[in-house]
Formats: structure tokens, sequence, C-alpha cells
């Protein structure tokens, strides 16, 4: 049995809480680079620049790139043969959150009572999702969600007849729907199948994927690369000012369900695809 200790876990997550609202990914921001030279709206190019450059001055200064620090999503898969030792692992996690929004000048978001409405002063706790895997390795992935996008996300339990066309309106709805909120161009989770929550998990899980990657399934890939065609041919464009770049990627996670049902979640995010991880 591999021992971890508390303490390193909550220096590892203070650090990505701020490295992951100060650094824009370089896939993304590749990504962006290449939208904006591909765009032949030139209000849409001028802002897809501006996307770039607030980028590099959060980048080169280390301060947030959006005054939505959001609230503090982690992906926690842990190994087996891995033991937490010194403290307990979620109190060391929302540590971590709680350090980092601090010292890192970081807005506090998080209400402690969803309808008394009293701020926690500190951003925990945390959303945090546990998996246990093979092996003596704990990865821990910390993305802070802005509720911007996170409030343009919807979830249907579609009927089993509705089938895949059913699943392509649900989606095209929703960024419709959204149109300008989300900061767009955004980036679409998608999860289909399961039960009502898994489906939510995994839309918002496929958020962490790389912009290099497509599912592995061939039939859900392109179904990735379909979606993401027709959404941006919906003209919602950066910022909703119209253009060819609504979203950047749409990634897709599915999973087995019931012969009765057919989830489908949709998790909007905004460009500001804000994730970091660590293996320790």
């Amino acid at each position: 049995m591999r021992q971890i200790d508390a303490g390193l876990i909550t220096e590892s997550v203070k650090k990505m809480v701020m490295e992951a609202n100060y650094f824009l990914p370089e896939d993304v921001y590749s990504t962006i680079k290449e939208a904006q030279d591909k765009e032949e709206w030139q209000l849409a190019s001028d802002i897809l620049d501006k996307i770039l450059q607030n980028a590099d001055i959060a980048k080169n200064d280390q301060v947030p790139m959006c005054q939505d620090t959001g609230m503090a999503v982690v992906f926690v898969e842990m190994g087996q043969e891995v033991s937490i030792v010194n403290g307990y692992i979620e109190d060391a996690i929302n540590q971590g959150i709680r350090e980092g929004y601090e010292e890192g000048y970081l807005r506090k978001s998080v209400v402690g009572d969803p309808l008394n409405r009293v701020n926690t002063k500190d951003n925990t706790p945390g959303i945090i999702h546990y998996s246990i895997v093979p092996g003596d390795k704990l990865k821990i992935t910390v993305a802070p969600k802005g509720f911007g996008s996170e409030n343009m996300s919807r979830l249907k339990m579609l009927k089993p007849a509705e089938g895949l066309e059913g699943v392509k309106d649900f989606v095209l709805e929703t960024v419709e729907l959204a149109g300008p909120n989300p900061c767009p161009p955004i980036v679409v989770g998608v999860g289909i199948g399961g039960t009502m929550e898994k489906a939510a998990f995994l839309a918002k899980k496929s958020l962490m994927r790389s912009f290099d990657s497509y599912n592995e399934n061939p039939f859900y890939a392109d179904l990735e690369k379909e979606l993401l065609e027709k959404i941006n041919e919906l003209g919602i464009g950066p910022q909703g000012f119209g253009g060819k770049t609504t979203a950047l990627r749409v990634f897709i996670e599915y999973y087995p369900t019931h012969i009765a049902g057919l989830p489908v979640a949709v998790n909007i995010q905004c460009h500001a695809a804000r994730h970091k991880e660590v293996v320790l």
C-alpha cells in the first residue's frame, strides 16, 4: 500500500486552482488562433484576437483570465493501492481550494446554502467526484467552472424512439437557447446514457479532454465533428456578434443505459476551458 500525505494533496490543489485561473491551456489557445485565422467576419476576428490578448495578459501577469473564477470542480482518480495519511482527503482538497483562492486573489463565489445565499468567503466546498482505479497513483484534476456557462447547461430524458436525431436536436437547441450568454466561442460537453446523474457527470467529465482528442469510438468521433459543424452554422459567433466560431469543440462521452431510457446532458463551457491535473 502506497501512502500519500494529505498535505501534498492540499499543496497540489492550491497550485492547480491558481494556475487553472491564470493560464489558458495551450490546446485551447491554439484552437482559438486557428479559428481567428479562418474568420471572414472582421468583428468576429477582432473579438477572438481580444480573447487571445486577454489570455496573454493573464499568463504574463498571473491574474485571472475571467472575473468569474468559478466553483472548483475536482475529479479524483484514486488507485486502489493508495492510502491517504495525516488527514482526510476531502478536507485536504477543500483546504487547497481555500488557500488557492485566498493566495491567488481569486473571487469567492460559493454560497453555503442555495436559498439563504450566504457566501462561505473561501470558495469552499468544492464539487468533488471520486473514482477508484487500479494501481498506486492518485490523479487529481481541478476545473474551476464559471456559472455564466454552467447556467446554460441542460439535461433531458429522451424517449429511446427519439434516437440519434433526438440527441442532435437537443444539443443544437441547447446551444441556440444559450446564445451569447456563455461567452462564446464555447466548448460543448455531451453525456449520453446511464441514468440522469450519470449523463450529467459524463458531460462535465468530457470537458477535461484534450482538444487534440476525439472519442475512441469512430461513431461518436464522427458525431462530435458533425455537431461542431452544425453548431457553427448557427452563426451565433464570438460573444454572440456573428461569425463562424460559435463552438471550439464538441466532446461526447457515453455509457450503457436502460431499455426504457435515453438520458442526454449538455454541459456548456465558455472558451476559458480551465483545468489542471496532477498525478501523485
